[in-house]
């Protein structure tokens, strides 16, 4: 989002962005993390009285079983909005240069491309990320595992059913550390999730200077 916005404002200037989209995903950078907050620490709340009566050995069994499925929820919304960003990005690349004809849509091969790249960075190349999610942010047992992975997935479910790009890792930052307050609030790292925060912040506006940099040098390399 950042990306596109300074590259179309250093070639076409504010005029050509869509002000309605930009707010709308705007309002969601700030409302995802927090829905999935609420609806981790529900779950958890919820899971934790119906099963009030049962041993932990044993809730802690099933819940690493159900954690393959809550994972795999997670995963499907992550594929289902995340994706979609970089498709539409190179979709509006082959639009613009004339290459998908008078009719926008985005080529089956650039789906395959994008999921494959996506899944291929997440097993290679994210463990410090798992590691703070996982582990810094606040020790998770499955059960809460399950409500934050849970939690998240309905957000992302949730944004892209209204088409609205929403970062995933914001979602499920929410979620954790909504089961994580809801299970004992001293236990969740506030320092951490204040570094996680500031970093959101500066990414936007970030990767927009860069877009309006490399714009510009490559105009000044053409010439």
């Amino acid at each position: 989002m950042g990306g596109l916005i300074g590259a179309g404002i250093s070639k076409g200037g504010t005029s050509v962005l869509g002000w309605a989209k930009i707010t709308q995903t705007a309002l969601f950078i700030i409302l995802s993390p927090i829905i999935g907050m609420l609806i981790g620490g529900a779950l958890l709340v919820a899971v934790a009285w119906i099963l009030r009566r049962f041993t932990p050995g044993k809730v802690d069994r099933w819940f690493r079983r159900l954690q393959l499925l809550s994972a795999a929820l997670f995963s499907l919304g992550h594929g289902g909005n995340d994706a979609q960003k970089t498709m539409g990005i190179i979709a509006v690349l082959l639009y613009s240069n004339g290459l998908l004809g008078s009719n926008f849509y985005v080529p089956f091969w650039v789906v395959v491309v994008c999921h494959l790249a996506m899944g291929l960075g997440t097993l290679s190349g994210g463990w410090r990320i798992v590691r703070t999610m996982g582990m810094r942010l606040t020790k998770l047992k499955p059960v809460q595992g399950f409500c934050a992975e849970t939690g998240g997935a309905s957000m992302l479910f949730l944004a892209t059913a209204l088409g609205v790009p929403v970062s995933t890792t914001h979602t499920i930052t929410g979620a954790i550390v909504g089961v994580g307050w809801v299970t004992r609030p001293s236990g969740v790292r506030w320092g951490v999730a204040l570094r996680i925060v500031w970093a959101w912040l500066l990414t936007i506006q970030s990767a927009a200077l860069i877009a309006a940099a490399s714009y510009f040098a490559m105009r000044a390399f053409q010439r």
